[in-house]
């Protein structure tokens, strides 16, 4: 009686069940996965007979101001005084950027107006004013 003894070794790695496990794995983070939309305060934008869509999100940073007089830059709550040292940061770091401001429409003149100040001061003059379309 005499054994055979097997001379090939299969090197082969299954891949019948690769398309389910991709599968599985996409739906995962489909359903886990939240898109971040912008959060900053809680306001109620003006509303516009005709507005422009900006070209680029990418350099663009959002001022956001209520009617309590608090100031968020970028999601990050900033005093009047410090804005013109946070905008001008952030020209250094990008040359291009332009500034959307999304004010509450009961929001103070006078706060609008300090903050026009303060991004002068960092020579933040591209602006852009944040309104919702409507008659």
């Amino acid at each position: 009686m005499g054994f055979k003894k097997k001379s090939k070794i299969s090197t082969e790695i299954p891949t019948s069940s690769m398309p389910d496990i991709v599968f599985l794995l996409m739906i995962f983070f489909m359903v886990t996965t939240t898109f971040r939309q912008s959060s900053g305060l809680p306001i109620d934008l003006p509303i516009a007979k005709r507005i422009e869509k900006l070209e680029a999100k990418k350099n663009v940073t959002a001022v956001w101001a209520n009617t309590q007089g608090e100031i968020s830059i970028d999601d990050k709550m900033v005093k009047v005084g410090d804005i013109a040292q946070v905008m001008y940061q952030k020209r250094v770091e990008n040359p291009r950027i332009i500034v959307s401001l999304k004010a509450d429409k009961a929001c103070n003149m006078g706060l609008i107006s300090n903050i026009h100040e303060k991004l002068r001061d960092a020579d933040a003059l591209r602006l852009n004013y944040t309104a919702k379309f409507g008659d």
